[in-house]
């Protein structure tokens, strides 16, 4: 209820990338509440987070001007001294510009936090197109971590980011595959939905080594061990192929199953190939079984054959080819082969999951069809992390759900100018993205450098040296294993501006700091809200709720006036960010002022068309669904989903497992935004420590009960943490929390040192490599510890 005389403001919590649609409580000019606006697409629910929006707002650690280091970086007090904004905008262009003379624009790299988890959705295509347009392709946000799987990793596969664009459409699905993703947590209007469908009689799995959230709820909770998630993933597939259960016509019409591999070469048979007939390389050859003949496919038409029921999908099959005869299979043959080692005890073997679990599993995604599926963090922080990804990929192809009802979907957006600044940096210069030599297809390729491959630049010159870094709120020190390392690669740089609207380990690093407001004291443009085509098709401009603290200035503003000061200007409307939301909404038809009279926003009378590839195909090298990637074969990487043992594990590791006998995993809290927020009192007084979780059995043998401080033990040092007993677990399996280091001093509680040994600070202890081959991902979520009491 609100308090008497006060004003409530519609308004969405951009905190996190579930966007909640809320309604913000103001008196007499101060903000005091944010509670859920049900009108709202997204707005069911506000979580704990959004609802202590207004403390993170109001608190007195906030940056409020901008300040200038006055002591050398290694120095324990950075000496930090306000400065004007003038001063601040002139000094960062002036820096940028001389560094990019003098080494080129590649040698300044643009950050930012996450847009998953902090306001910086506002701002990111924003921030994308000042780095493109100042000439830089390397960008640090993490990607890695939180996005490869869900957008990048998925285009080998589907040519599209599925799940990431590609969204289940929850209020049509038939089952839902959780994988590695706790909804409850990460995304609540995809939990509300999620309990709806529940309730009318939808299926729910989830994949997952803790039972958290929803999996309460679940028809099925797989208890995958850390890292394994490969070899489930195959197992499952390979009882719906012995099954039958696959959706026959669309894997014969839209995925590539039909397309012949020649049994010497591991490669797609091509139409040159072929014996008494010319053919391009660039087609493909598939075999009508009724014929006993040839048929040639040309990416351009779309499907196979017209899905011909004719073309085989399985056997071995000889062809007249110019150099004589080549035995070759279709690819879902060779799929089929592939998974049949994976049986259901073989991956109960590898993976902890019942080999009664795996075949009841596999019957409730065929039965239970349509399938809606999303996949998070828990599938992104794993040195195989692609692998994982393509295996639940090809799974999910099988069903024929793509684009269907009930399925993952691309719902129709509302139209929109692109505004990331594509056009403005020439291929010649996205191809000296750090990293991309190391990793081709990996997220260098889009323009996205990994925490490591950043550090590297930085500390030892390779590819070319990283000299300067201007950065948007991202914590890197404690969001990237190996803080120590990030330390160091920071304090390296020639220059380094860091804009945020706290203090952080990260900013303590900076030469200039930069204060930034709220995104309640913003003004801001959201364009989609992605869940269904109800929130896809709305449109909201966040206004301001109160007045920015002290000077600080959005993300948004900072951008805009940078642009500015380094000369670029005309491609920013000249500092117009109104005239530049205009041009964005173009094409739409809603005006800036529609927006201003209608503060919950409008829905655009858009609807889904669904099965859209029927006229578009797929943007892969063959025009279809790619269970075989070719293009992954050619750099070197496994053209079928293959599980490798995660590296650091007590199986692939005993020289290590006899000292560090259990799997260290880590999740984040409900309560705290990643490395954010845990010195607000409000949030903070019902979690105030970190936490590690461990069966009571394992607890047992080793002296431990539950609340007591535990040193975890590591090959790489050892962190301090509460013991939580959690029978859900796995004996070998114990669960930590990154992020710790702040105090709060309402709770009378000390901040640690992130860089001490036995601190609090997980990412201390874990490493950025053995990485992900494809991606460079860190194996966070998957690696080696002992428990001992403190």
């Amino acid at each position: 209820m609100s308090a008497v005389g006060a004003v409530e403001v519609a308004t969405f919590c951009p905190m996190c990338v579930s966007r909640c649609g809320a309604t913000a409580t103001v008196e007499d000019g101060r903000f005091i509440g944010l509670g859920p606006d049900p009108a709202h697409p997204t707005g069911r629910a506000v979580c704990v987070k959004g609802k202590a929006a207004p403390r993170v707002a109001e608190h007195h650690d906030r940056l409020l001007r901008p300040l200038r280091r006055t002591a050398p970086k290694g120095a324990p007090d950075p000496g930090w001294v306000q400065i004007s904004w003038d001063e601040a905008l002139d000094t960062v262009a002036a820096r940028l510009r001389e560094i990019a003379a003098e080494s080129g624009p590649e040698a300044v790299v643009f950050g930012s936090a996450s847009p998953s988890t902090s306001a910086l959705s506002d701002s990111v295509d924003w921030i994308t197109r000042l780095r493109r347009a100042f000439g830089s392709p390397n960008y640090v946000n993490s990607m890695e971590l939180c996005g490869w799987g869900r957008f990048l990793a998925s285009t080998y596969t589907f040519g599209a980011a599925v799940p990431g664009a590609f969204m289940p459409d929850l209020e049509n699905a038939g089952c839902i595959l959780y994988w590695g993703y706790n909804p409850s947590v990460s995304r609540l209007v995809h939990a509300t939905a999620t309990v709806d469908a529940v309730n009318r009689g939808a299926r729910l799995v989830v994949v997952d080594p803790r039972r958290t959230g929803l999996a309460s709820k679940a028809t099925h909770w797989l208890q995958v061990r850390p890292g394994t998630d490969t070899a489930l993933a195959l197992g499952l597939t390979h009882v719906m192929l012995e099954n039958d259960w696959y959706d026959e016509q669309f894997v014969r019409s839209w995925t590539n199953a039909p397309l012949l591999v020649r049994a010497d070469t591991g490669r797609l048979l091509r139409a040159d190939e072929l014996a008494g007939q010319p053919g391009s390389a660039d087609d493909y050859v598939a075999w009508d079984e009724m014929d006993g003949t040839p048929v040639v496919h040309r990416p351009g038409s779309r499907t196979v054959g017209a899905g011909s029921p004719r073309l085989a999908l399985s056997g071995l099959v000889t062809v007249d080819s110019a150099h004589g005869p080549v035995e070759c299979r279709p690819v879902l043959e060779v799929l089929r082969q592939h998974c049949r080692a994976m049986t259901p005890a073989a991956t109960e073997a590898a993976t902890g999951v019942s080999a009664d679990a795996v075949v009841a599993t596999a019957r409730t995604l065929w039965e239970s069809r349509p399938l809606a599926f999303y996949t998070w963090s828990g599938l992104e922080q794993h040195a195989n992390t692609t692998q994982m990804i393509r295996g639940v990929n090809v799974l999910y192809a099988l069903t024929g759900c793509l684009d269907a009802p009930g399925g993952n979907v691309l719902f129709t957006p509302v139209p929109t100018n692109p505004v990331d600044g594509l056009e403005l940096i020439s291929p010649q210069q996205r191809a000296r993205t750090i990293g991309v030599e190391d990793r081709p297809l990996g997220p260098a390729r889009f323009e996205f450098v990994t925490g490591e491959s950043f550090y590297t630049a930085a500390l030892e010159h390779r590819p070319y040296r990283a000299r300067a870094l201007v950065n948007f709120g991202a914590n890197l020190v404690m969001a990237h294993g190996n803080s120590a390392r990030g330390r160091n690669a920071l304090a390296s740089l020639d220059f380094f501006v860091h804009a945020d609207i706290f203090p952080s380990p990260t900013s303590d690093l900076a030469d200039l700091v930069l204060p930034v407001a709220s995104p309640f004291e913003t003004e801001a443009l959201r364009v989609g809200f992605e869940v269904s085509q109800r929130a896809q098709s709305h449109v909201q401009l966040r206004r301001p709720v109160v007045q920015p603290a002290g000077e600080a200035r959005s993300d948004l503003q900072i951008v805009f006036a940078l642009a500015e000061r380094l000369g670029l200007g005309h491609h920013f409307w000249e500092g117009d960010l109104h005239a530049a939301w205009s041009h964005q909404l173009a094409p739409s038809g809603i005006t800036l002022d529609a927006l201003r009279a209608e503060p919950r926003g409008l829905t655009a009378p858009l609807a889904t068309a669904y099965r859209k590839y029927e006229s578009q195909g797929f943007r892969t090298a063959t025009g279809l669904v790619e269970l075989y990637s070719e293009t992954l074969a050619d750099h070197g990487y496994a053209a079928l989903p293959t599980f490798v043992e995660p590296p650091l594990s007590p199986r692939s590791r005993p020289d290590l497992g006899e000292d560090y006998p259990l799997v260290l995993t880590c999740a984040k809290s409900l309560r705290y935004c990643e490395t954010q927020h845990r010195q607000v009192a409000e949030l903070r007084r019902a979690a105030p420590d970190p936490l590690v979780e461990v069966h009571p059995d394992t607890a047992a043998a080793r002296g431990i009960e539950a609340g007591d401080w535990v040193r975890v033990l590591t090959p790489n040092g050892t962190v301090t943490a509460r013991a939580r007993l959690n029978a859900g677990l796995a004996p070998d399996v114990v669960c930590a929390q990154h992020g710790w280091w702040q105090g709060c001093d309402e709770l009378g509680l000390e901040p640690s040192d992130p860089y001490a040994d036995g601190g609090v600070n997980l990412n201390l202890v874990l490493r950025q490599t053995p990485g992900d081959p494809t991606s460079g991902t860190s194996p966070l979520r998957a690696s080696l510890c002992e428990l001992a009491r403190a």
